[in-house]
């Protein structure tokens, strides 16, 4: 899916630890104005009248879910935080995301000191059946010797973790019991501008209720590659994590995640995993303790309208294939680098993110039809997918060359100096400079370039001659293959520098 801990100044929060807080009041001006009577009577109502018949059926069925933890190291607040995947520091989600539901801690030594972290959590969650299956989030329990649940009427039991998805942030729990309050999933997703009820445990206040609207679908916030998430305004806080998100009927429709926040509190916006992205986990979960993704083993990238120009696209969208990986599904049906995948099964593709989610849901076994535009020209494909493999670190591979080539001088203009690869395909870029067109579009020292309009290069000066050919046909760019570490990718370089 990267997400830091930066000072408290400016963050926003995955949300599960109990933290307390004094909260600053906040003065309201009311207009000056009086509403005449009949003004008032001839507006329309803003909202249901009342939301307490559906949070009276809803309510018994949200536990308080407190986790005990083995003991953490000191850790520095400026450079980790346990469990959290890690943001670039350019990256504009470095200062705004922080999780929650990690230990918290009671250090009061300032930005920079050690953070010694409490072995104790709290979230929420919900029973999905009267046996006592509960859902919540993976990292309010992640790392947990010992999970607790306290449900509405205040009874408290121990509950065991069946399995966890981090890819997801779910994780079911199991509470021993057979007559649970219990809710249900919706059968359908929420539209934007439907009212939903929140329901959980922030800061430790359990049986807290807020109300607002859907404020957006579909969001990627960026913290895993499966990101489908509600935005929501109805408040939510510190220990929602895990909680549900309801309709206006009592439906589940998400799981309370994530808040954008500069203050650490509510601000109104929101995330909950959608509704379809759970049951879809949680039956794999309670099935088998784990979860199984669909696969067929391409590297793909974004296709930007310089990329669409040059691939004789008419949209700038759906996923490039990079390159198919080697014994993987897609190289065994035939599915090549610079093919782009526009579809499956007949659904179009909006970008990578969207492929990912489509063939991981399709699950192993399952035969895909992919709708792919090669060369200009529409085809299809299909591809029986396999596993998706555990996940793999890569490895930055930087390149050094020793070669005397010399670059010709119009890599030179564009801020790109190449060398002969020896051992290897490709000409190996062992210099760029930062303010070029080069580095502009996204190549680095280590870079090595493979293709130059859809032709090998085994030199500097074929890649000069292949952008000196594209110029003297009128293009105002070329198209390249790149391996930059273990993976590769397509860019474009333009035919002169600006």
């Amino acid at each position: 899916m990267t997400f830091d801990r930066p000072s408290y100044s400016l963050r926003a929060a995955l949300l599960g630890a109990v933290a307390l807080a004094a909260l600053g009041g906040v003065a309201f001006e009311t207009s000056a104005v009086p509403v005449s009577a009949a003004t008032a009577t001839a507006q329309p109502a803003a909202g249901p009248a009342s939301f307490a018949d559906v949070v009276d059926r809803v309510k018994p069925a949200v536990v308080s879910v407190k986790v005990k933890l083995a003991d953490a190291d000191p850790v520095d607040e400026e450079d980790s935080t346990p469990g959290l995947p890690d943001f670039p520091k350019n990256s504009p989600f470095y200062h705004f995301f922080r999780r929650f539901g990690q230990p918290d801690d009671n250090n009061n030594g300032g930005d920079h000191a050690p953070r010694h972290h409490f072995g104790q959590a709290q979230g929420s969650g919900f029973f999905i059946s009267s046996d006592g299956y509960i859902v919540t989030n993976d990292h309010v329990v992640d790392h947990a010797t010992e999970v607790t649940i306290t449900t509405a009427d205040g009874k408290s039991m121990p509950a065991k973790v069946i399995g966890i998805d981090s890819k997801t942030d779910l994780a079911l729990l199991k509470a021993q019991g057979d007559s649970f309050p219990y809710v249900n999933f919706a059968a359908q997703a929420p539209r934007v501008g439907d009212w939903v009820i929140a329901v959980g445990n922030p800061f430790g206040l359990g049986g807290t209720v807020t109300a607002g609207i859907v404020s957006a679908r579909g969001r990627d916030i960026g913290s895993g590659p499966y990101d489908d998430f509600l935005q929501i305004d109805a408040p939510v806080n510190h220990g929602n994590s895990g909680g549900p998100t309801f309709n206006a009927e009592g439906e589940v429709v998400g799981v309370n995640t994530a808040i954008f926040s500069p203050s650490g509190g509510s601000v109104g916006i929101g995330f909950a995993i959608a509704s379809d992205v759970v049951k879809s986990v949680v039956e794999q979960l309670k099935s088998n303790g784990a979860v199984t993704r669909g696969w067929i083993g391409v590297q793909i990238q974004n296709v930007t309208q310089d990329l669409a120009d040059d691939l004789g696209l008419k949209n700038a969208s759906g996923a490039l294939v990079a390159e198919a990986q080697k014994d993987s599904p897609a190289a065994a049906a035939g599915v090549k680098s610079g093919d782009v995948i526009t579809a499956v099964d007949g659904e179009a593709v909006a970008d990578p993110h969207d492929l990912a989610r489509r063939i991981a849901a399709l699950g192993p076994k399952k035969t895909a039809k992919l709708s792919v535009v090669r060369n200009g020209s529409p085809m299809t494909i299909d591809v029986t997918l396999g596993t998706m493999p555990a996940d793999k670190t890569a490895s930055a591979d930087t390149h050094n060359s020793d070669d005397n080539g010399d670059p010709a001088s119009a890599l030179a203009k564009l801020g790109l100096t190449l060398h002969t690869a020896h051992g290897q395909d490709g000409v190996v870029v062992t210099d760029v400079d930062p303010d070029g067109a080069a580095a502009d579009k996204g190549l680095k020292q280590g870079d090595v370039i493979l293709e130059v309009a859809g032709k090998s290069v085994s030199r500097p000066s074929e890649v000069a001659d292949a952008i000196d050919a594209a110029k003297t046909d009128g293009k105002k760019s070329v198209l390249l293959r790149v391996k930059s570490g273990d993976g590769e990718r397509y860019l474009t370089l333009p035919t002169r520098a600006s």
